[in-house]
């Protein structure tokens, strides 16, 4: 599986109170997010969720934000198998 989200994102793991597992969140784009019960399947479920984000923009005709540059590099240096271990 590859993975590569067009914009940066924040991996948090979530507490048992909050149903543990992980939060995928994309800072550039206000409210997107999404979960999973490991790193992994939950930065796999954010790529869709940000492509839902950009089509509700478009639909309600506000503009989509480019993603950050830099955290854009710092994903590229990302190997997957650091994602794997979560």
């Amino acid at each position: 599986m590859t993975i590569n989200p067009q914009y940066p994102v924040d991996l948090r793991p979530l507490s048992r109170e909050d149903g543990g597992g992980w939060v995928a969140l994309v800072p550039d784009l206000p409210g997107c997010m999404s979960d999973g019960e490991t790193a992994l399947e939950s930065l796999a479920n954010v790529e869709g969720a940000i492509e839902e984000w950009k089509d509700a923009a478009m639909a309600m005709g506000r503009p989509i934000p480019s993603p950050d540059s830099v955290f854009s590099r710092l994903w590229a240096a990302v190997s997957q198998s650091h994602l794997r271990a979560g």
